[in-house]
C-alpha cells in the first residue's frame, strides 16, 4: 500500500517555518512560536495556514497564508472575513499573505486590498500579495526555503533542468523532504516536455492524488461535469454529471502530458482515450513516462481499452 503523503499547505510550510515566515513578511526579526487552529465557526478551508509568531520586541502577531492554485476573484472578500475572524478569536494583529501558484494569465492585475462602501459605511482590508512566478528560484536556494522547492520549475528562472535538478538533489538529501518529489514532477511538467520530467524524477501519480493543487485541477472538470449533469436532469442527470466532471479532470490531464509527450496526437487516439474510464485514465497517466514512440500509445491502447 502506498503511504499517503501530506502535501498540502501546512505541511510545506511546517518543513521549515521560521524561514517561511521570514520570507512572506520581508522581515528577519520573526520566528514561528506555533500553528493555530484555522478552522472556524463559519469558515473552514484546506488552503489555510495561520501561524503565531513573535518579534525580537517579543511583539506577538498573527500570520494568515492563504495558497492558492490560481488567484480567484472571491479571494479579497474571503482574506478580509477570514482576517477578521482570526483577529478577534486569538486578540492579536493579523498579517494576511495571499500566495498564488500558478497565473491565470499574463496580463492579469491582482489586487493587494478588499474595499467596499455601503451607504456612507466604508471597509477595507489591505494583505500581501506574492505571486510564485515572480519569485526568483535562487532565492530558494539561498534562503533554504524548503517549502517552496516543489515550485521551483514555475519560479522565476526556474525552468532550467539544471536548476530543477538542484531542487531535486535538496529534496533527497533529507528524508523528511523525500515526499514531496512527486509534487515537484507535478510543477515540472508546466514548463518541460515529458520525457524530460522523466529523465528527471520519478513520477507517483497515486501520491499526487493528495495533493490539494491536483484536485484543484480536477474541479474544474467536475464543475463543467455537474453543469451538464444539470442540464441532463435533476435525478440521473446530476449522478452522471458528477462522475463526467472527474472523468473530464483525469482527461484534461492525461491529454495534456500526451501533449507535450509527442506534440499532436491523432485523432483517432484521443477518441479512444476519451472512452476510457478513470482508473485507466490514472494508469495511462503513469505509463506514459515509459513511452518511447507513439507506437507505445497504440500498444497500450490496444491492451486496455
Amino acid at each position: 500500500m502506498v503511504k499517503k503523503a501530506d502535501i498540502g499547505s501546512k505541511r510545506l510550510i511546517s518543513l521549515s517555518p521560521n524561514n517561511w515566515v521570514k520570507w512572506v513578511t520581508q522581515t528577519s526579526d520573526v520566528y514561528v512560536k506555533e500553528f493555530l487552529a484555522s478552522e472556524f465557526q463559519w469558515i473552514s478551508r484546506e488552503n489555510d495556514v495561520l501561524l503565531k509568531v513573535s518579534d525580537q520586541k517579543n511583539q506577538d502577531f498573527l500570520i494568515l497564508n492563504e495558497l492558492q492554485l490560481r488567484y480567484k476573484q472571491e479571494m479579497p472578500l474571503r482574506i478580509r472575513a477570514y482576517t477578521a475572524l482570526a483577529e478577534e478569536k486569538y486578540q492579536l494583529p493579523v498579517y494576511p499573505v495571499l500566495i498564488n501558484i500558478l497565473p491565470n494569465s499574463k496580463t492579469e492585475q491582482i489586487p493587494n486590498f478588499y474595499q467596499s462602501e455601503f451607504r456612507g459605511i466604508k471597509s477595507y482590508q489591505n494583505y500581501h500579495v506574492i505571486n510564485l512566478w515572480e519569485v526568483s528560484a535562487e532565492l530558494v536556494f539561498q534562503e533554504n526555503i524548503s517549502s517552496l522547492l516543489p515550485f521551483v520549475p514555475i519560479l522565476k528562472g526556474g525552468g532550467d533542468e539544471n536548476v530543477v535538478k538542484q531542487a531535486l538533489y535538496q529534496l533527497r538529501k533529507d528524508d523528511k523532504l523525500e515526499e514531496l518529489e512527486p509534487l515537484l514532477s507535478f510543477f515540472a511538467s508546466f514548463v518541460f516536455e515529458i520525457p524530460i520530467v522523466q529523465q528527471i524524477m520519478r513520477w507517483d501519480m497515486t501520491v499526487l492524488r493528495e495533493s490539494p493543487w491536483y484536485q484543484e485541477i480536477l474541479k474544474e472538470g467536475l464543475a463543467k461535469g455537474e453543469a451538464q449533469g444539470l442540464q441532463q436532469g435533476l435525478q440521473q442527470g446530476l449522478q452522471q454529471g458528477l462522475q463526467q466532471g472527474l472523468q473530464t479532470g483525469e482527461l484534461t490531464l492525461v491529454m495534456r502530458l500526451l501533449t507535450k509527450r509527442f506534440n499532436n496526437i491523432n485523432p483517432d487516439f484521443k477518441s479512444q482515450i476519451s472512452n476510457l474510464q478513470i482508473p485507466q485514465l490514472e494508469s495511462l497517466a503513469e505509463s506514459l513516462f515509459d513511452f518511447t514512440t507513439i507506437n507505445d500509445l497504440d500498444h497500450w491502447l490496444k491492451e486496455n481499452s
